[in-house]
């Protein structure tokens, strides 16, 4: 049976109103019967835990009015699917911890990571860290649509991000302001209109009240133009990088999984991933797994693995040209 501390923790989390951490003991307690033997108890405390996790997910609907601004889902990504270097796995693993154990800091009158700027070519993982930020915390993942949230209709824009602000308030989550540059642009630019400032003005207010108990994710392609004004309102700036040779074997061996030949000899395939991003060295990864299926072969050969890869390649190039 669970231990006196574990009862005691459970009572606490859900008297305290901390569902994510009523959760976290309730598996500890699963893991404590697993290793007593009691595999069936185990299994349906897992179960219940999930079932509980899945409802929370749709206590507050979201108003009609965003249903088309916002995109809904519950990742299951884990820290494992980021190839990052060291210390870019220690700092996301840093908010991980933080939020973990939010209450031991709040005694000590300090607040958890959770406000964050995503920066960093396309396809360096920026949109898979916020999955697995959600999936490592069992919370649900909102992207919010940016190409939908600005119109050319005066004051429209701000009300559209008020009424998001007002979501990240009542309904815990990670929320996932993608191409986050489409509002955050520098204020002083002289091609900028009057209500884009304004639009950045009330994002800078907005994220600067909001005292909720969610995570808000920026990410952005081209930090270089954003408003400096940005920068303090976040907890933490990450800025992605493509990946070094050594985080690129490590993608494709990852990636390969069980099609990974024993010997696969990867140095060359390696100089040809060379400036390709995280994204696209997985596809190519996935496109010769596809061919080796269809070809009835049970792993993936160095030769294929170098064709997927520089076709890829090529067709960077070619979009580069153009």
């Amino acid at each position: 049976m669970a231990t006196a501390e574990q009862v005691k923790s459970l009572i606490r989390s859900h008297f305290s109103n901390q569902p994510q951490q009523f959760f976290t003991v309730a598996l500890q307690v699963a893991a404590h019967e697993a290793q007593q033997g009691h595999q069936s108890l185990a299994h349906e405390i897992r179960a219940l835990v999930d079932n509980a996790k899945s409802r929370a997910m749709h206590e507050i609907p979201l108003t009609p009015e965003l249903d088309h601004l916002v995109l809904t889902s519950m990742p299951k990504e884990r820290l494992g699917a980021l190839v990052q270097s060291d210390e870019m796995r220690g700092r996301i693993e840093r908010v991980l911890r933080e939020y973990r154990q939010k209450a031991k800091l709040e005694k000590h009158g300090l607040t958890h990571r959770r406000k964050m700027l995503l920066a960093g070519p396309p396809g360096t993982g920026k949109t898979l860290t916020a999955a697995v930020l959600a999936g490592e915390l069992g919370l649900p993942l909102f992207t919010i649509l940016m190409d939908k949230i600005v119109t050319k209709f005066m004051g429209e824009t701000s009300a559209k991000l008020r009424q998001i602000f007002d979501v990240v308030q009542e309904r815990r989550g990670v929320y996932l302001f993608d191409e986050f540059d489409a509002i955050g642009g520098e204020r002083s630019r002289n091609n900028d209109v009057g209500e884009m400032r304004r639009v950045l003005n009330s994002f800078l207010q907005f994220i600067e009240r909001d005292t909720s108990d969610s995570l808000i994710v920026a990410a952005t392609n081209n930090p270089h133009i954003l408003d400096h004004a940005l920068f303090r309102r976040f907890d933490d700036v990450l800025h992605y990088h493509l990946p070094e040779p050594t985080e690129i074997k490590r993608l494709i061996e990852n990636r390969l999984g069980s099609f990974r030949q024993k010997k696969l000899c990867l140095e060359s395939a390696i100089k040809i991933a060379v400036s390709l991003s995280h994204a696209e060295i997985a596809q190519a990864c996935d496109d010769a797994i596809k061919e080796s299926i269809l070809a009835d072969r049970e792993t993936v050969t160095a030769t294929l693995l170098k064709q997927m890869l520089q076709e890829r390649r090529s067709a960077y190039k070619a979009s580069m040209r153009g």
